[in-house]
């Protein structure tokens, strides 16, 4: 099997990740699920668990050698792994509650910190893809863990955003004083609308003390985040009386004082039989257009909190 690569887009500079093999990975398995216990990925039981995905876009290994290194090609080192969230297929974090989402928490924290020990990693990203909207392959409650030989764009175009002062405090506080758009404020955490949100539903998760990366949080930090967690995604479930799909991600540069660890929620939904497509002009662009306001995509979130019935967002 050849190796993933990475190559450099003459046009952007931008790194693309070719992993070729992974176009024969399976897709949303008929029979037996491979992370319920007894199969092929959880064979033991388990509470939370990660390991290596078979079917990796980034490999193990030392980092490059500059002095052989093709300046547009080099092998894609790195790891992925898969993080299960609980043995229960049908759960997720809406229902699993805070104590076991605390151990999906701690788990991203020990995974993050693991995988920036090895030579070859220099950015660790935690993320996932809920529902088949969303790109999940198979429906069991799961994440991922992707640790990059480089720091991808979009986070490294926040930390230089960030040299002028962190921008998720700013955040943070605007969303606290004007209250529009604040979904959720729990202990040490707050969840709100983007003031320019890409996402119709979009939400960010921060916390409200300085943290560059999940391993600095102290246990009620922790806890924290595991309830806004639980918090957040049973709204989205509420929303329409559905499981709601999203996509998530969080960012983080342990140690690095310009990062403010935070987390993204982006639906690929603005109603409840409506995709959020991302289409062509946005992708030719590079800007997002979002058909629903920040401060009634937040409204609408408040209330199915309260188990309020919300009217679908009007067509744009």
């Amino acid at each position: 099997m050849t190796d993933p690569e990475l190559r450099r887009d003459a046009l952007t500079g931008a790194w693309v990740a070719i992993a070729a093999a992974r176009q024969d990975r399976p897709n949303r398995p008929t029979e037996d699920c491979p992370f319920c216990v007894g199969g092929l990925e959880a064979p033991a039981p388990y509470r939370a668990r990660a390991f290596t995905n078979r079917w990796s876009v980034l490999v193990p290994g030392p980092p490059a050698d500059a002095a052989h290194a093709e300046p547009d090609r080099q092998v894609a080192r790195g790891a992925a792994e898969v993080i299960l969230y609980s043995p229960d297929h049908d759960a997720s974090l809406a229902t699993l509650g805070v104590r076991a989402v605390r151990e999906v928490v701690d788990l991203w924290a020990a995974r993050t910190t693991a995988l920036l020990e090895r030579p070859e990693v220099a950015y660790v990203l935690v993320f996932e893809n809920r529902g088949r909207d969303a790109g999940a392959t198979i429906d069991h409650p799961h994440g991922q863990v992707y640790a990059f030989p480089f720091v991808p764009p979009v986070p490294a175009r926040e930390l230089e955003h960030a040299t002028r002062g962190c921008p998720v405090c700013a955040e943070l506080s605007g969303a606290h004083a004007d209250g529009r758009r604040l979904v959720v404020d729990t202990t040490g955490w707050r969840g709100w609308v983007p003031y320019a949100s890409g996402w119709p539903y979009g939400l960010l998760l921060a916390s409200t003390t300085h943290r560059s990366g999940l391993p600095e949080l102290d246990g009620a930090e922790r806890d924290g985040l595991a309830a806004a967690l639980v918090d957040v995604v049973a709204r989205y479930d509420a929303l329409f009386g559905r499981p709601f799909p999203y996509m998530l991600w969080v960012h983080q540069v342990p140690s690095d004082p310009r990062a403010h660890l935070h987390v993204h929620l982006a639906p690929p939904r603005r109603g409840a039989d409506a995709v959020r497509y991302v289409a062509a002009g946005e992708l030719g662009s590079g800007t997002l257009f979002n058909p629903l306001a920040p401060e009634d995509a937040a409204a609408a979130l408040r209330a199915a909190g309260t188990g309020s019935v919300v009217a679908e967002a009007a067509e744009p």
